[in-house]
């Protein structure tokens, strides 16, 4: 057995050799999807050369924008299935390319001086328009402060500021994606500060929500279909998990006043 078959390293070096924390190692662990051959005598994790190759597969399936469900069948099952499943990820990540390339004209054709026109904004938003919903909007809430406020905001927004909108409203859902994908439950600490990340997003953007509110806009992922396809389109599931997470926050607040 050369040197190389018989190296062995601890989840804090292969930690630092991967730049993967510690405790994403110890969930794949708990998950199945990654088992250190070895133990110390103590009980210490030790990986070997076979681990970090699996290790190295699996950060591969990841840039690919893969989940662990997916990544673990790929692992578990045989070349046939890891082509399947491969096909599946190319074509989706084809359409992902042309919805990104739409998005980039429309977004050139803004910061060429042109006018925020229905298309433009469909397009931007990835065929979310959010004028669509004016008229039920003013009916539930164009009595509230809350409504007043955004309509007062964003009838002086351009095209710059409606870009920084979108772009911070996908970094919000990559993250939530992201989340969902480690398998972390909405009470976590990771999944209640990307909640108050939302309040915080609204206020500056929209309007100043009050916890009720939040939880309002939790409800309505979820109750309105449109709202619930339009989040499940960055992820399977991510509507539910965002209307939780956020629910739990709003509900923790209200329980402090």
């Amino acid at each position: 057995m050369s040197n190389w078959e018989k190296a062995r390293w601890s989840v804090g070096e292969v930690s630092a050799l991967t730049r993967v924390s510690v405790r994403t190692l110890h969930h794949y662990d708990a998950l199945g999807l990654l088992c250190p051959a070895g133990r110390t005598e103590s009980g210490y994790r030790q990986y070997t050369p076979p681990d970090l190759a699996r290790l190295w597969r699996i950060l591969a399936y990841r840039e690919l924008g893969l989940g662990l469900p997916q990544i673990a069948e790929l692992l578990a099952g045989g070349p046939d299935a890891e082509h399947a499943i491969l096909t599946a990820q190319a074509a989706a990540l084809q359409a992902q390319l042309a919805r990104t390339q739409q998005q980039l004209d429309a977004l050139t054709r803004l910061m060429q001086g042109g006018d925020m026109q229905h298309d433009h904004i469909t397009t931007l938003f990835d065929g979310f328009n959010p004028a669509e919903y004016e008229a039920e909007t003013q009916q539930r809430w164009g009595e509230t402060d809350a409504y007043r406020q955004s309509q007062e905001r964003t009838r002086r927004y351009g095209k710059a500021e409606w870009a920084q909108i979108k772009a911070e409203g996908d970094a919000l859902n990559a993250e939530a994606a992201a989340l969902l994908d480690r398998g972390l439950a909405p009470e976590s600490a990771e999944a209640q500060a990307l909640a108050a990340a939302h309040r915080d997003y609204f206020s500056r953007w929209f309007y100043d929500p009050t916890p009720e509110l939040m939880a309002g806009l939790a409800e309505l992922w979820l109750a309105d279909e449109r709202f619930t396809r339009n989040l499940d389109r960055h992820r399977p599931g991510l509507a539910a998990f965002l209307s939780a997470v956020v629910g739990h926050w709003a509900r923790e607040q209200m329980g402090r006043s």
